[in-house]
């Protein structure tokens, strides 16, 4: 130790040039004119402090209101690992969700979110959108009523106008308390709100440009930036991404197809091995899952702790490892738990994706934010006939899970603030080349929604992933890595998809 000690004084007091320069404590913002308004939010100077591990914290104050500025403010959480090396600018970063929290993604796994290569040039910069986590948050349920809302088996027969009912008023109650936990911001959480959020965090944090790194529902975050400030533009890649132009029934619909496809690429690698809980075709365990799931949808089986396992949780702990493949292995010990009448497993990875920690408390708000976000970016269907013919329709594409994620307009076909857009085709014209990244078999946001995004931009260019699993960057393909980290850092855009 005391040589170490002696070594790094010497070093010290030799060659002060070789240390790196600390990071300054403030962020002046750009100046740029804007609307009397909005002058005081875009004037803000940033004070940075310690939050550990060389990150530094601040908060940046926004309207409450876009549209009425003067109707109070709302407060955004940020974290940035400042750039080790030749600083290009800031890098901003969504995971996705609606509701994840890119403060904890940046702060707790910055090196699973970017590459080396980005963190030397960039201030790599994390973020809790409004309604999220640190941020002004959305708040509505104490653990154990999100317990029940979250994991409480109907009385009634699944689809039955009983069945309805009762998830109508588990919706009505969930709104409610939203309501009157969080205030105003309920109605102000949608992702255009966000979007000029991200701008004015662009402009306090110095930079002329929006760099910007966003993961699935983070890709809707960045083209509605991109539509919204096509000239302020820098270097955009949005991977996973969502096509803005789909309605609530098309999501769910190609979602229930991606998620049966994975499944069944799941099943064709497990019954190639030696240990798999399931036997004969890739039909045939497709068949067997599809009675699990009928069977404790009407008899649920208890958990350790006491919650029932339906079949609604079950599929939420079925989907949580399709979306890597590396986590394979162990959907196939959850499901052989499942297959002996053991519900502790599944019910492991259902509070994963959850957020719900051993103790029953919830990690973050991110199923509050979620409902919140969604509930007024979409519109919804409260007429249980349109529901029931989608239901089937659901069903019909999606044979085994497809049942099992009908009828979600029930969730906030009744929410307080309703949707009052159009989901429609985002186009950015007059933007910077954008960076689309998609995964051919990608369950949770498929791959022709990242071909559909990158043929509406005006300057779009689609990067594709031939393998399966949710986002491509900084995995394990150094194709997506490198084409991704050229774009970000030299601004050389693909000259044709790499098809990687």
């Amino acid at each position: 130790m005391a040589a170490a000690v002696a070594v790094t004084l010497g070093l010290t007091g030799c060659v002060p040039w070789f240390m790196p320069q600390p990071a300054p404590s403030t962020s002046t913002p750009t100046g740029e004119k804007v609307d009397a308004s909005l002058d005081s939010f875009y004037s803000q100077v940033l004070a940075w402090s310690d939050c550990d591990n060389g990150m530094q914290c601040t908060t940046v104050s926004t309207p409450l209101d876009w549209d009425d500025p003067a109707a109070g403010s709302a407060d955004l959480a940020l974290v940035r690992q400042p750039a080790t090396g030749d600083r290009l600018g800031s890098l901003l970063v969504n995971p996705g969700g609606p509701g994840g929290s890119g403060y904890d993604f940046v702060k707790e796994s910055v090196d699973y979110a970017t590459s080396a290569a980005l963190q030397e040039r960039y201030d790599i910069v994390g973020f809790d959108p409004r309604g999220v986590g640190r941020s002004s948050a959305v708040a509505c349920y104490e653990p154990a009523q999100m317990d029940e809302y979250l994991y409480g088996i109907a009385d009634a027969e699944r689809g039955s106008d009983a069945w309805i009912q009762e998830l109508e008023t588990s919706a009505t109650d969930f709104a409610a308390a939203c309501t009157d936990k969080t205030g105003a911001l309920l109605g102000e959480v949608d992702t255009q709100s966000a979007a000029r959020d991200l701008d004015l965090m662009r402009a306090v944090l110095g930079d002329t440009e929006l760099n910007y790194l966003g993961f699935s529902y983070g890709t809707f975050l960045g083209a509605t930036y991109a539509e919204l400030y096509p000239d302020k533009v820098g270097r955009l890649v949005l991977d996973g991404a969502l096509d803005p132009s789909t309605s609530n029934f098309e999501v769910t619909s190609t979602q229930a197809l991606g998620f049966e496809n994975a499944l069944r690429a799941y099943l064709t690698d497990c019954l190639a091995g030696t240990e798999c809980p399931f036997e004969g075709t890739v039909d045939d365990a497709m068949a067997t899952i599809g009675a699990l799931l009928a069977s404790v949808d009407a008899s649920p089986i208890t958990a350790t702790d006491g919650r029932q396992l339906g079949a609604n949780a079950l599929l939420t702990a079925i989907i949580y490892p399709l979306y890597q493949a590396t986590a394979w292995p162990n959907l196939s010990d959850m499901f052989e738990s499942v297959l002996q009448g053991s519900a502790d497993g599944a019910m492991q990875f259902a509070d994963g994706y959850n957020g719900r920690n051993p103790d029953g408390s919830y990690a973050d708000n991110s199923t509050e934010a979620f409902m919140a976000i969604n509930c007024v970016d979409y519109a919804y269907n409260d007429d249980p006939a349109a529901m029931r013919a989608e239901a089937a329709q659901i069903e019909q594409i999606a044979p085994t899970i497809g049942k099992y994620m009908a009828f979600g307009d029930i969730s906030c076909a009744n929410w307080p603030y309703a949707f009052t857009g159009e989901r429609q085709e985002i186009h950015a014209s007059g933007a910077a080349p954008i960076l689309v990244v998609g995964t051919t078999n990608d369950p949770a946001t498929p791959y022709v929604w990242a071909q559909n995004l990158a043929e509406q931009l005006d300057s779009g260019q689609l990067v594709t992933y031939e393998g399966e699993g949710h986002t491509a960057y900084n995995k394990s393909n150094a194709c997506v890595n490198d084409a991704v980290d050229t774009y970000l850092i030299d601004g050389t855009v693909p000259t044709a998809d790499p098809m990687c």
